[in-house]
């Protein structure tokens, strides 16, 4: 019973529901103006966060044409704007070189079904993990063997960013003083934020079972993480 009161108190979310914390939405561009573009409005939709935009040739073969950033809800219309999508990155290939058009699809909430965790200890990193289980979590492990290969014992949003791409994820969870924050992968926008405990110990990075990663001499920006809230503060503008 204790420990259910605990979770209870350091996490407040809207409702207890099968319904997942993100919902992916689709709608098709309704109109388009350099940059940004407009489609229908829906609860749905979070101020932040950012999906795809796919075109559809007459053959029926899809092909993602860039990256949407939800940048304004206006009644019943929302704003995104255009950026790169890096995803899918191929050097191999050619780039496809379709801007995005009116009628074409955006999905946004994309990949928010799996996210990394930065938490610092084993016994919030259990917690948040257990309390949102429609989220498929990226083992710290993972993330933290990367930082060792790189010599990067103070990840940033950069370093955040290159792990999300490369795990495929549209969601990091850093779990800080007195809350936590839902960050979109791609424009590192705060899409949620939930009510924490206090931190009293915390692990550097973070927790993981990679222990002591080293720094490297040749590289100025490798030193090590002095305050676990502070460092992370700054990575999300908090």
């Amino acid at each position: 019973m204790r420990k259910l009161l605990v979770i209870i108190s350091i996490f407040l979310i809207q409702s207890v529901s099968a319904k997942p914390l993100f919902s992916e939405f689709s709608a098709e561009i309704l109109e388009i103006n350099g940059r940004n573009a407009v489609i229908k409005n829906s609860n749905d939709i979070v101020l932040g966060s950012s999906g795809i935009v796919t075109h559809t040739f007459k053959q029926g073969i899809s092909t993602i044409v860039a990256r949407a950033d939800v940048i304004k809800k206006d009644g019943d219309k929302a704003t995104i704007r255009f950026g790169v999508y890096k995803l899918s990155t191929q050097t191999a290939f050619p780039k496809p070189g379709i801007l995005p058009a009116v009628g074409d699809k955006v999905t946004l909430n994309y990949l928010y079904d799996r996210a990394l965790i930065v938490a610092p200890n084993y016994k919030v990193y259990k917690e948040v993990t257990t309390h949102f289980k429609d989220i498929n979590w990226v083992h710290p492990d993972i993330v933290g063997a990367y930082l060792a290969k790189i010599f990067r014992p103070n990840p940033d949003r950069e370093i955040f960013q290159k792990v999300c791409e490369i795990n495929s994820t549209g969601l990091i969870f850093f779990a800080l003083n007195n809350k936590g924050y839902f960050v979109d992968c791609n424009n590192f926008k705060s899409v949620k934020e939930v009510k924490t405990g206090h931190i009293k110990k915390a692990q550097v990075p973070f927790y993981s079972r990679v222990k002591n990663i080293d720094t490297s001499w040749i590289k100025w920006s490798s030193s090590e993480i002095t305050d676990y809230n502070s460092h992370y503060r700054s990575v999300i503008g908090k």
